[in-house]
């Protein structure tokens, strides 16, 4: 398997002096998807949990709605310069009478760590479909549970510790309680590499739960966890517009800018208890 960290050596510059130093960074990889034989992306990673991510992608975009669709997933050869075999290429096998992806959508084949949908056709292909609508979840969550969740996230984020270099995503359930917290250097693979832990689980839909994120919250992410039928985004940061008007349409329970006891709630303000909102 591929490293989470690597060693490199910096030059540390600070108001006494300077020296050179080793600094540990967190590793960026590519990981090529492949499902049936076929390739299908490309996108660049923290290694580590591949098969989750892998199956989180294929359940956000759409391919796979439970884990009842999926066969086997296996590393293909993908030796190295030192002949080794680099663990970047993973092959998806589906079930028997599973549709493989859609070909009529254009995707590009690379995409960065830090986009997960750049190479759609169009925004309306983005907009796909659920099995797991979560605008029926009777979920309600307290702001004392929310304001305790960022952390609890940042507690569990151990490779974050060393590098200072990771987005992390984390699902909890009503009651504040940590399902699973994945780190990775893209925020789509963090969110991935959590709902794809649900897909193994068999915990799809994520009926009851809140996917915290450490960064904003992006378009993207909201449709990730509409298409895993979570009722509640959580962000440290900003949501965009986009990402407010997705989670409106969605029924989902959308907040920004969760910091300590502060919070900014868009969407959904019925699921949350408190005083201050009838």
């Amino acid at each position: 398997m591929g490293r989470v960290t690597v060693r490199r050596p910096v030059l540390k510059i600070a108001a006494d002096g300077s020296r050179s130093r080793p600094d540990t960074l967190a590793a960026e990889e590519p990981l090529e998807i492949r499902v049936n034989g076929a390739p299908l992306s490309v996108t660049m990673r923290t290694p580590g949990h591949d098969v989750e991510l892998a199956h989180g992608f294929l359940l956000t975009e759409g391919v796979i709605h439970d884990k009842a669709q999926l066969s086997t997933a296996r590393y293909c050869d993908s030796p190295g310069p030192d002949g080794r075999n680099t663990y970047n290429v993973l092959d998806i096998l589906l079930a028997p009478g599973v549709q493989p992806p859609d070909a009529s959508v254009t995707r590009n084949f690379y995409t960065t760590s830090s986009c997960g949908v750049c190479g759609k056709a169009a925004l309306d292909s983005v907009r796909l479909s659920t099995r797991h609508s979560p605008a029926d979840d009777p979920l309600t969550l307290d702001t004392d549970t929310l304001a305790g969740l960022p952390d609890r996230l940042r507690a569990a984020q151990r490779v974050f510790d060393t590098t200072g270099g990771l987005h992390a995503a984390g699902l909890f359930d009503a009651d504040g309680e940590q399902l699973v917290v994945r780190e990775d250097v893209g925020r789509h693979n963090a969110v991935d590499k959590a709902l794809g832990w649900a897909v193994l689980a068999d915990r799809v839909p994520l009926t009851g739960c809140v996917l915290m994120v450490s960064g904003r919250a992006s378009f993207e992410l909201v449709q990730k966890a509409a298409m895993a039928g979570v009722p509640a985004l959580a962000a440290v940061s900003a949501p965009s517009s986009l990402a407010v008007d997705l989670a409106a349409e969605q029924g989902m329970t959308l907040i920004g800018f969760l910091r300590g006891r502060t919070m900014n709630v868009y969407t959904g303000t019925e699921r949350i208890v408190t005083k201050d909102i009838a």
